[in-house]
């Protein structure tokens, strides 16, 4: 039984049905599929916020005591001084350890993405990249790109990409986003991506939902989708 504070919901079909659009020249068989498709999609909206509130209603995480230092832009850092004056952290873990050369081009498309929009988040939270490459290599590739807004850090131990799963028990390099929360003087792990290789479904590469890659958000909504057999690239000729 929905409580005082839970709003009670119309039927998604029943507000699929309210909508007024048409396009021109459209059949009314695709009209009929398009608002099933919108009552799916309403489904789908409302799916995403109650998981959003089970993310928010987590209990607290582990506390954070670990050994991590950086080195950023502006000079070395504690991880506490990763937060600045915000109390919520999101850092992403760039693949971009100290054998590469080059970084990840999956994670750069998603960075450049994120590039746009940091100003943006950091008026609410606190973002950091963290890469195992010595910071000049690093900045050299990011100033090329023309990032200016993201705060990119080196992880000068290692301690905190091992500890946070950014990096493998071979030193290889994987993708990893956390989430921390800072209260009452106690920095805690609130929230990771867990979805990997062991949570994928057949046929699809690893993934997380929502998808924090405007890339993809962008293609689902195509008649070909993400495609099988492409994958960003650093450049295009």
């Amino acid at each position: 039984m929905a409580n005082a504070s839970t709003p009670t919901l119309v039927p998604a079909a029943e507000l699929a049905r309210r909508n007024s659009m048409t396009f021109p020249n459209e059949s009314a068989d695709y009209r009929r599929a398009r608002t099933t498709l919108l009552a799916e999609e309403i489904e789908l909206r409302r799916h995403i916020e109650r998981v959003a509130h089970m993310r928010r209603a987590l209990p607290p995480g582990g506390a954070v005591t670990g050994d991590y230092r950086f080195d950023g832009e502006h000079g070395p850092v504690d991880f506490a001084g990763l937060f600045g004056d915000k109390d919520t952290l999101v850092v992403y873990s760039y693949m971009f350890g100290p054998q590469r050369e080059r970084p990840c081009p999956m994670c750069t498309s998603l960075l450049s993405a994120w590039e746009g929009e940091a100003a943006d988040v950091e008026q609410r939270v606190a973002l950091a990249v963290v890469a195992r490459a010595p910071l000049e290599r690093v900045l050299a590739f990011t100033k090329a790109r023309g990032w200016r807004d993201l705060r990119l850090f080196s992880d000068l131990n290692g301690h905190f990409s091992r500890d946070y799963f950014g990096v493998t028990e071979q030193g290889e390099d994987i993708p990893a986003l956390n989430v921390f929360t800072r209260r009452d003087g106690t920095i805690r792990h609130f929230w990771a991506g867990e979805m990997g290789f062991e949570t994928a479904d057949p046929g699809q590469d690893p993934r997380g939902a929502p998808d924090p890659m405007p890339l993809w958000t962008i293609l689902d909504l195509t008649p070909d989708g993400r495609g099988a057999d492409w994958y960003p690239k650093l450049e295009y000729r």
